[in-house]
Order: structure tokens, then sequence, then C-alpha cells
């Protein structure tokens, strides 16, 4: 445990350079351009040419016993829940994306390719720099963790809210349509549109339009904008976050289309979360402009009382509890990391393992879809036996398979070549956010498994690398069996039709296509089966889950 910023800070191995930086493509800034041209432009447009439109809330419809009045409990504390878990995901949110702050719209990630980047960092080109270095860490106050650089952390936090935000969004959906509460969010009728862009030409212009008492409706621009959140939003970023995940897109490659691409899917989530912030900003400030005090004894107290200081009090315990929470959560993040990582596995990791973790690798990519350029990371090995290995083109190399088998066995690279070779063509998906398309030859591991035959109480394989991880010790990971069977799961000494690289892991390195990449092991010395990960490094199953606080399923 580190007692100090300082201590942990160079231990963690920050990259050097941390200025804060935004840089945006010149076609992105065309588009952000068109887009206010078209919404604050045409709005100041028309109020010069032609006036003011009118105002669709003088003549709104009169309350009938059909109607919703006020917000029953199941509503406010849906309302402030999800505020609760919105902010944990937008703060955990921002410290993955920091892990590579870089968002494209191709599935290459080719440096300079990438429409907005978060970091002042050039990729240098006489060089090899890897995804690890390029890396950034965020001040507590935007992200969470904060300071401490570990997208393992990040993402147990995100994991662990995403699916009380999706139950409380889904309870709160179905209680909508078991009551009149629906027809506050969903219009009944097209006159919807052009109402709401004629309130939205006042307020654009600096008009406030005549404000219906929200207790019983929202007027036209309101409610389209709260039904896009709900109704659009909402699924969207469901639907990007699960094109993310190596399991799905490889088993189910139409769904990532839906946005371009895997890394379309990225950038659609990025832009989801800032329609979230944005929503947010101008809802707190319409609600303060419209009458704060009356519309927050709307949706924490239920009464239409303009005087009552009771809502105020309420709304403003749960924000200072929210906020509170957040300093909480970063101590957890510092001193009880673990057991962070704990909670999220007990959450997700069965979930995951009966669901996505089934789905079957198919094949889909093609020669002419292998990336031009693929991220390099991991530690290089340094150890005597690999140098020299790598000297003499790994000709003395002996793959050891053992543990808990009935055959074990040495094989060098000419002897795992005469047994059988695939070849697939696959999107490889870091846990930092970049992937790449690359083509892998090398053994089945199901050949090499049958050949060894591990005994029943086998479940697991352990696969070591020569090199070390980020903290030192040898680097490793384990998979299940059932995963090792799974159709593209190899190991390869080719990569692109040629020899693997040395930095790319030779001489054989790990695919398993439906887990991340931090799983797929470079560098690989030996095989070992055995009948639990428990027992290996601290029991975590892999050097950065021991480390790093990574998942031992990678499902996502």
């Amino acid at each position: 445990m580190f007692t100090n910023f300082n201590e942990a800070k160079r231990a963690i191995r920050f990259p050097e350079d941390r200025r804060m930086f935004i840089g945006i493509n010149p076609y992105a800034l065309v588009i952000i351009f068109v887009f206010l041209f078209l919404t604050i432009g045409l709005a100041w447009l028309q109020y010069m040419v032609l006036g003011l439109p009118p105002d669709p809330s003088t003549v709104m419809p009169a309350i009938t016993a059909a109607d919703p009045v006020g917000f029953p409990l199941w509503l406010r504390l849906s309302h402030w829940v999800n505020f609760f878990f919105l902010a944990l995901i937008i703060r955990s949110g921002l410290s993955i994306l920091a892990d590579h702050p870089r968002l494209y719209w191709n599935r290459g990630c080719s440096p300079r390719s990438e429409w907005i980047r978060f970091t002042p960092v050039k990729v240098p080109a006489d060089r090899v720099y890897t995804a690890k270095e390029d890396s950034r860490y965020l001040n507590p106050v935007a992200g969470l963790p904060g300071y401490r650089h570990s997208v393992g952390i990040a993402r147990s936090w995100h994991f662990i809210t995403v699916p009380f935000f999706l139950f409380n969004g889904a309870v709160c959906v179905v209680l909508m349509f078991f009551t009149n509460q629906w027809k506050r969010l969903i219009p009944t009728s097209w006159q919807v549109l052009p109402d709401a862009w004629n309130v939205f030409v006042h307020y654009a212009t600096f008009h406030m339009p005549i404000e219906p008492n929200g207790f019983y409706h929202f007027n036209a621009l309101q409610q389209i904008s709260y039904f896009g959140v709900v109704f659009i939003l909402a699924p969207i970023a469901m639907i990007s976050g699960m094109s993310m995940s190596p399991a799905i897109e490889n088993r189910f490659h139409w769904l990532p289309k839906l946005f371009g691409n895997r890394q379309g899917a990225r950038s659609v989530h990025f832009l989801v979360m800032l329609a979230f912030v944005a929503f947010t900003i101008i809802h707190v400030a319409m609600i303060a402009a419209t009458g704060f005090i009356r519309n927050m004894n709307h949706i924490t107290v239920n009464t239409d009382a303009p005087m009552s200081h009771t809502g105020l009090y309420v709304g403003l315990g749960i924000v200072l509890f929210t906020v509170a929470f957040g300093f909480l959560a970063h101590w957890i993040s510092w001193q009880r990391p673990r057991s962070l990582q704990k909670t999220e596995a007990a959450i997700n990791g069965t979930l995951w393992l009966n669901t996505i973790n089934k789905f079957k690798p198919k094949v889909y990519y093609k020669q002419k879809d292998i990336s031009p350029y693929f991220w390099v990371n991991g530690k290089m090995p340094e150890s005597d036996e690999w140098l020299k290995l790598a000297a003499n083109d790994f000709k003395d190399f002996k793959l050891k398979i053992g543990g808990l088998v009935e055959n074990p066995v040495e094989l060098s690279l000419e002897d795992l070549k005469q047994i059988g070779l695939e070849q697939n063509i696959t999107m490889h998906h870091c846990i930092q956010g970049w992937s790449g398309i690359a083509e892998w030859g090398g053994i089945p591991l199901k050949l090499l498994i049958d050949m060894v035959k591990p005994y029943p109480a086998a479940t697991i394989a352990v696969f070591y690398s020569f090199g070390e991880g980020i903290y030192g010790g040898t680097y490793y990971d384990t998979h299940s069996l059932d995963n090792c069977l799974k159709p593209e799961s190899i190991l390869a000494w080719e990569m692109n039709y040629h020899t693997l690289p040395e930095k790319y892991g030779a001489p054989l390195r790990l695919r398993i296509e439906n887990q991340l990449g931090y799983k797929m092991v470079k560098w690989i010395s030996k095989i070992e089966f055995l009948e639990t990960h428990k027992h290996i490094g601290k029991g975590y199953g892999g050097k950065n889950e021991d480390d790093e606080y990574f998942d031992l399923l990678a499902n996502t």
C-alpha cells in the first residue's frame, strides 16, 4: 500500500508529460460549426427575418383527470438515483477514456487519424512508443478514481454502477407505462416538433417563453428533450458500450457496424456522455431560471408550493451526499482497491460467465481489413534467457507444457509448426480502448490440449511470459479450458503472414478472441494446467489482475 501520492506516482510510472490538451481534427470542427449554425444560427436568422414565432405555451390544453399530476414517489426516487449513478458512471468513464486519450472513427487507430485527442503528445516515429506510455491521469474532481492511474479501478467503478443504472431506468420506464406518467415524456402528435422549434427559438434568442407549471405538464421542447434522454440517449449508451465488448463484437459483427465500427461505437459512447452532461447543465439552469424552489419541491416532496424550502433542502442534501460519496469513492480506490475488484467480480463476473462468455467467435475479417498500424504494448523481456533465444531467432526455444496433464511435453517452434497451422484475421481489443485488426497464424490450443491430456481436475491453463509486469515479477495470465477450446484460440508465431515480431510477442503469443488484450500473453515461455488460479501469484488470475485490479474474465 502506498503511503503518499509521490510514492505511488513513482511506482506507477506516469509518463512525464501531464499537460492537459484538447486537439480536434479540422473536419470535426467543421461539423461542430455546421451543427451550431443549423440550430442556434437558424434560430437567430428566423428571429431577425420573421421575428419571434408564436409561443405554443400560451395555448396549453386544460388539465383533465386522465393527465398526470405531480411526481409519484417511485419517479422521484428514480430521478435522484439516476443522478447519483450517472455521476459515478461519467467520472469513471472519463478515467477509462484517459487510458487511451484518443478517439477515432476508423478500426485501426493509426496515429494522427484520431478526430479528437486529450493529450499534447504526438506519437513519435523514431522509437517504439507503447500505448501504456500514451495514457493520462485525471484530477479526482473530474475522474474516478483520480490520480491513481489504473484503468482496472476505473472499470470496477464503471461496471459496478452500470447494472444499477440500467435497472433503475428499466423499472422507471415500466412503471411509467403502467401509470399515466408516460404522457409527460411521449408526444402524441407530430405538432410537438414545430412547437419545440418555436420554444427553442425563444430560448436561443434570449426570450423566455411562458413556462408551464411542470407539476402538470412540460412545454414541447422539454418533452422532446426528456424523451430523447430516456428513449434515445440511454439505449445508445447501452448498445455502443456492448459494441466494444470483444465477446460480443467477435460473435455479432453487425452490432458495432451500427456505429461504423468498434471505434465508432467508442466515439458515440463519448458523445452520448457529452450529451448527458450538456442536458444536465441546461436542465439545472432552467430549473433555476423558472422557479428553483418550486421546481425542487416538485421533484423531491411532490408539492406545488412556491414558498416552502423543504424540497430545496432535500435536493441539496442529495447533491451533498453524492459529492461526499465521491470523496469516499476516491478513498476506497486508494485504500481498498482489492475490495472494489472483488465487488465488481461478484456483480459482473458470474453474469458475464453465464452470458457473453458463452459466445463463440466467428470468422469475419478479410486480408484487406488488416490495420496499417498496430499499437505496441507490454514490457519487453530483459532476461538473459530470452535475449539469447532471440539472438538465435528462437531456434533453441522449447515450449514447456506441464502441470495436471498425462503427457507433459517440450516442443520447439518447428515441432509446433509440424503439428498444425491455423490462420485467423481478428480484431484485437485492448483494455485501454484502442483496437487493431491483424492476421495471426499458429497452432490451435485444442490440438495441444488433446496432446497433453489434462486431468479432470484441471480447469485452467496458465500462460507464463518471458516478460515482466509493470511492477516487476513474471507476467502471466490464466484462462478457463472452455475459452481455450473456443474457435480461433491459438498460440501464434505468425503476424500478418510474417514471423511474429519481437515487439508483438515472439516467439509465441496467445490469441483468445473473446477476451481483452491483456489476457493474450506475449513472449510465452511455458504453459501449466492447474485446478484453480487462486494459488498462482496473488491469486486473482493474472499479473494485471494481481497488480492493477483488472478483471479475471475480460469479455467487455
